[in-house]
């Protein structure tokens, strides 16, 4: 659809074009003979020819036509062709739509576009054509057809959508966009108010590069039209219910937004380009750069009022948008909006070459309609700079556009020449309907430019000069639409100007402003994290809380867990495993780590705390060891016992194939709910690798970047048991690294009531820290990693430090075997099997925060103290050795061993995380608990698994 036509379509003059339709008779009155299968959109399949000559002889006769069976053939005939041709249109259409402002790119009108192709020649091009109501048109020439059909799909939007299944959702976009009187329509006020917002947008990037020369803003110059269509997705969503609008947006133009649509105070922008907000003394945290930046804010139009929040972003293009799904989906809970996903909506601003080049694009979409993850689609904004830093399209992507991922999900896209405000808006305001209405994605791809480089102090003519030479004499989008609201009589000659002028002043007293304004103490906990705060001081991050539950709780909790109800026929393997479940609870022994996990889950949806866990295979998990989910076996219906208790909620989702994608998402629901317990899991603990960005730059970083606390759980699977490479290690020293102030909690826990009580700790303290957990495997079922009821009752708690279970008095310990995670057992084992009566075997179950205090008052009390060991299963350069030798050392000063360092035991530095031979790898697991517990000397040979090496 648009209001012009191109100059280079051929075929019809303007004369032809000027021509009007001829209707006949109400349409109403013939229908097109398709078959019930069929759809008026498809218009070639379904057609039984005798209908279709019987409906045009009833019609010809009607519209007063010869009706003689030669013509009444040739009509048929034409009909065909007709409906071919519109067909072709609505599918191939924007090809030959009026897209760039520099027209640069390519665009040859397809030969299927004409009517000749359709064997519309000479006088067949003034023949009318019955055509039952398509178009709204009972009776139609072909020359009229491509007038409709260029004004309707070739002018300055194009859009895609025959690549929909849904037939209601291809007739809503077609009554929008097809027709003979469909044009872009704005009100005069409403033309005034999208010039104003124009301008607003320039004159603000305008004057930002003329106070902070040189800075890096990463300006929407050439995009401006953005503005207004983001003020139009706001006033007409609230129309539609929507109360609280999520966005995520790259760099590119995010000061604009920032200040134009989400009203973040000019002041604040300014004083944030003097370096004051970053100044961490002002407000906590090492601050980041001022593009990165969110904000949040309420905005009214027309009496309604739209909270709005723009999510923080790091520099990794698109790893916002999962954050933001993820955030939109805990909103839509709080609202109790799950079902209608009318109320909150998310929008997501990309950059072409990133919308087209990086997969969790792709991962997002994947995500849209996948129960457990549907936000009810999402507003994607795609600024078409025509370019991506210095690579041009053509090397930057295998597709014609940069949002045809977008049709993996059948989502419509609406392509938009950015030079036209107008279109740009009336695109936005058919997005937000299609999505208010359909619950679907939909994109807006915005063809624009970038006046400047990548960013203002780059020279792009080095790489693009042709571009840059036509974007230099290229008048801004300003310019372009107050002239044509000039000639249309909308605004005088000084309206545009003083509008200008208007801004500029507005501009320079908030600038003035910025430079008294003091930033107030950053306030993280509102709304939902009411109650919450950060650590008073780092000792609190560290200090644990009364984790343990009621007799009556734990007995209750145990017949939820093991009664079957009475129509559910589950596996019998799952049979025997309830029936030892049943036993643990009778006897107070035996507590597995699935049944312990299952505990801590139920008893904070009793205490009133939501659980999400999700990740690939969870529900049953990779082990076999959850069974969180019964499936009949008859009928595979599910029951899921922890959704039957009472105040909480309980949720557990298998996820799609992603991690990098889910771990955004539920990083995005932990920042927006502190009251449910958060957890992703990894199918195997390396499998993380695949998400590392979201680790690195929102799990590990956002509080102290942004302000921003959350208590996202993983649960890595990890432990060595010769399953090679890439299933014994889940990386541990990569989130050792970026241990620091406190910002994440690390722990290798080897006892079911250790880990049921960490993750209770995790909802039961009064401040939030991501919480990384390598997971057990062989664990899960061993004889020795089990915990007895008492360990989850009375004052039980999360202990940090793990004592040995052989009593060894203090001051007969000669050598101290420290360690986290399987090998433990590993050691106790030998240990006991080798009688050897002065080593004692601690685990250190919390490895960061490191518990250095407690672990120097019980060195302290070992006073014949002569070697301190730490042992672990991962090579040298991997684990926790590099990590926690000097915080060892520090620990025997403190206990009054001066000069005592710790030694390694464990397994040579290697390139490859473990072995895939099975022999190898229990040599290798033999000689290192031998070498920690001074069985052997030294190292062991990474490559032969030799027992004792001098090292």
């Amino acid at each position: 659809m648009g209001n012009e036509t191109q100059d280079f379509l051929p075929e019809l003059t303007q004369e032809d074009l000027d021509a009007g339709p001829q209707s006949g008779p109400s349409w109403q009155s013939a229908k097109w003979p398709l078959t019930d299968a069929a759809d008026s959109d498809d218009l070639t399949q379904g057609l039984d020819p005798l209908a279709l000559k019987i409906a045009v002889k009833e019609a010809s006769k009607k519209a007063g036509k010869p009706v003689d069976d030669k013509t009444i053939e040739q009509a048929a005939s034409d009909s065909v062709q007709a409906m071919m041709l519109i067909r072709t249109y609505r599918v191939r259409g924007h090809l030959a739509s009026e897209l760039d402002p520099l027209h640069l790119s390519e665009r040859v009108l397809p030969d299927d576009l004409k009517p000749e192709w359709h064997g519309f020649t000479d006088d067949a091009l003034d023949r009318p054509v019955y055509i039952a109501g398509t178009l709204g048109l009972e009776w139609a020439t072909p020359r009229e057809l491509v007038k409709i059909l260029r004004k309707n799909y070739c002018g300055k939007v194009g859009l895609e959508y025959m690549h929909i299944s849904d037939v209601e959702e291809r007739r809503f976009l077609q009554d929008r966009i097809e027709g003979p009187n469909k044009v872009i329509e704005f009100t005069d006020e409403g033309k005034r108010a999208i010039l104003s917002a124009v301008i607003r947008g320039e004159e603000y990037e305008k004057f930002l590069g003329k106070k902070y020369v040189g800075t890096k803003r990463f300006g929407l110059d050439g995009g401006e039209s953005m503005i207004p269509a983001l003020e139009a997705v706001i006033k007409y969503g609230g129309q539609m219910g929507v109360r609280e609008i999520v966005y995520g947006m790259a760099h590119r133009g995010r000061l604009n937004v920032l200040a134009n649509v989400m009203a973040k105070p000019y002041r604040v922008i300014f004083h944030e380009f003097s370096g004051g907000s970053a100044n961490p003394d002002d407000v906590g945290g090492s601050g980041d750069v001022k593009y990165h930046l969110g904000t949040s804010t309420d905005r009214e139009f027309d009496g309604i009022k739209v909270h709005m929040s723009l999510v923080p972003n790091p520099s990794h293009l698109e790893t916002v948008d999962p954050v933001v799904l993820g955030k939109v989906r805990a909103q839509q809970a709080f609202r109790e909006d799950l079902n209608k996903h009318e109320t909150v909506l998310p929008v997501l601003i990309h950059g072409d070459a990133a919308f087209a080049g990086q997969g969790i694009v792709w991962e997002c979409f994947g995500l849209s309609g996948v129960r457990g993850y549907n936000t009810g689609g999402c507003i994607h904004f795609v600024i078409n700079n025509q370019i991506g830093f210095t690579t041009s399209p053509k090397f930057a992507r295998s597709s014609p556009y940069p949002s045809d991922v977008a049709k993996g999900v059948q989502a419509p896209i609406l392509h938009v020449n950015g030079d036209d405000p107008e279109a740009v808006t009336f695109a936005c305001k058919l997005a937000i309907e299609y999505r208010q209405r359909f619950k679907r994605d939909i994109v807006i791809d915005m063809w624009c430019y970038r006046r400047f480089g990548h960013n203002e102090g780059d020279e792009p003519s080095f790489t693009q000069p042709l571009m840059y030479a036509q974007i230099k004499d290229h008048p801004r989008v300003s310019e372009i639409y107050s002239d044509r609201l000039l000639k249309e009589g909308v605004i005088d000659e000084g309206h545009a100007p003083a509008v200008r002028k208007e801004f500029d002043d507005i501009f320079a007293e908030e600038f003035d402003a910025a430079k008294d304004y003091k930033p107030n103490e950053a306030d993280w906990f509102a709304g939902r994290w009411s109650g919450l705060h950060k650590p008073a001081d780092p000792e609190t991050a560290r200090r644990n809380v009364h984790t343990a539950i009621e007799r009556k709780l734990f007995d209750s909790l145990g017949r939820t867990l093991t009664t079957v109800p009475e129509d559910l026929e589950i596996h019998k393997t799952l049979g025997r495993v309830l029936s030892a479940k049943a036993k643990m609870f009778e006897s107070g022994e035996g507590f597995d780590w699935a049944t312990a996990e299952a505990l801590a889950y139920g008893s904070l949806v009793t205490e009133g705390f939501g659980i999400r866990l999700s990740g690939q295979d969870s529900g049953r998990g990779t082990f076999s060891q959850r069974h969180a989910i019964w499936v009949d076996q008859k009928d595979e219906r599910k029951y899921i016992p922890l959704t039957t208790l009472p105040h909480g909620k309980f949720e557990v989702y298998d996820s799609p194939l992603s991690e990098y994608g889910v771990l955004g998402f539920e990083y995005g629901f932990a920042l927006a709910d502190p009251k449910t317990l958060v957890l992703w899991e990894a199918q195997f603990g390396d499998f993380a690798n695949g998400a590392q960005i979201i680790i690195d730059q929102y799990i590990a970083a956002g509080e102290s970047k942004w302000l921003r606390a959350n208590g996202l759980v993983m649960l890595l699977p990890h432990g060595y048991e010769g399953q090679g490479p890439e299933h014994s290690s889940a990386r541990l020293e990569r989130f050792l690294q970026l241990c620091a102030n406190d910002n994440i909690q690390v722990c290798n826990i080897t006892s079911p009531a250790n880990y049921f009580h960490v993750l209770r700790r995790q909802m039961m303290r009064p401040f939030r820290k991501p919480l990384i957990i390598m997971t057990p495997k062989s664990l899960l079922r061993h004889p020795m990693a089990k915990s007895s009821a008492d360990e989850f009752l009375g004052d039980s708690h999360f202990r940090r430090i793990m004592s040995d279970t052989k009593d060894i008095p203090d001051e007969k310990v000669k050598r101290l075997v420290l360690c986290s995670g399987k090998v433990a057992y590993d050691l106790l084992e030998k240990r006991d099997h080798e009688e050897l009566d002065d080593v004692s075997i601690v685990r250190i179950e919390q490895i960061y925060p490191f518990p250095g205090e407690p672990l120097a008052e019980r060195m302290k009390r070992m006073a014949n103290l002569e070697e301190v060991v730490w042992c672990q299963e991962e090579p040298k350069n991997n684990g926790s050795w590099f990590f926690v030798q000097d915080r060892i050392e520090d620990a025997l000063t403190a206990a009054g061993h001066h000069g005592k360092r710790p030694k390694y035991a464990g397994r040579d530095e290697s390139a490859s995380p473990a072995t895939g031979f099975a022999k190898r790898h229990q040599a290798q697991q033999e000689a290192l608990v031998n070498i920690a517990l001074g069985l052997a000397d030294g190292g062991m040979a990474q490559n032969n698994g030799n027992q004792s090496r001098k090292a």
